[in-house]
């Protein structure tokens, strides 16, 4: 009887000579050490619907995010295709036009120390209407940790005069978003507005020349302002 209670004794005592270390609740062990447990790291919209259920939406407002101090972006024209190739999938002017836009928006990105990459993802990577699960998921492919998605719209006003040549005038809005491929959060966005006044020039053929010179213009001032918008954004939010 004696050796049972001395044995109970000595388990007794081991137990209560160990030491439980405390984790945190408001941190989280991972490969990379002790981090926030408000960092978002992940996406957390649902892939097969693109929502996004209450308990992240307070995730995300009450959580913290920044972009990695170097960046590979890729760059996304958002336009329907049927209307593409409907109406100038064979058009060379149409085509070098886009293609100016591409050059400018590049040239503007590549100017940010923190800017290590630009490419450009092919319309075979997207769907006819792309969403932003598939926008991320062709970003992936190509490796990239941003996404530059704009799109274009433009219209033409006219002023006919009798004696004089016709006043053109063209309004031009691009939307612009950059879109985190880890989080799928949009960290900067912008929606600018140009207009540019022309009259038909000796260069311009005819008038739909004319028109297409004035409208590119409108446009190319709308691209130059939101490259100057993200750049200053990135180099605020470098640390």
């Amino acid at each position: 009887m004696k050796q049972k209670i001395v044995l109970f004794l000595t388990l007794f005592l081991l137990v209560s000579c160990s030491v439980t270390k405390p984790i945190s609740s408001g941190s989280v062990v991972t490969a990379y050490g002790i981090t926030n447990e408000s960092l978002i790291t992940q996406s957390l919209f649902s892939d097969n619907q693109a929502t996004i259920s209450e308990e992240n939406i307070q995730k995300i407002l009450e959580g913290s995010f920044s972009l990695p101090s170097k960046l590979r972006i890729a760059i996304v024209k958002l336009e329907s295709k049927q209307y593409q190739q409907r109406y100038y999938w064979t058009n060379e002017e149409y085509l070098k036009t886009q293609q100016s836009y591409l050059d400018l928006l590049s040239e503007r990105l590549k100017s940010s120390q923190r800017v290590e990459k630009v490419s450009i993802i092919p319309d075979i990577l997207l769907s006819n209407n792309p969403t932003f699960v598939n926008i991320r998921e062709s970003a992936v492919r190509t490796q990239a940790d941003v996404v530059a998605v704009y799109s274009i719209n433009s219209e033409i006003y006219t002023k006919y005069k009798v004696f004089t040549s016709t006043d053109i005038k063209a309004f031009a809005t691009t939307q612009f978003i950059l879109l985190d491929v880890k989080t799928g959060l949009i960290p900067f966005s912008a929606t600018i507005t140009k207009d540019y006044q022309s009259q038909k020039l000796k260069i311009d053929l005819d008038d739909r020349e004319a028109i297409n010179r004035v409208k590119n213009e409108a446009v190319l001032l709308t691209l130059n302002e939101i490259g100057i918008q993200i750049i200053d954004f990135l180099d605020s939010e470098k640390k």
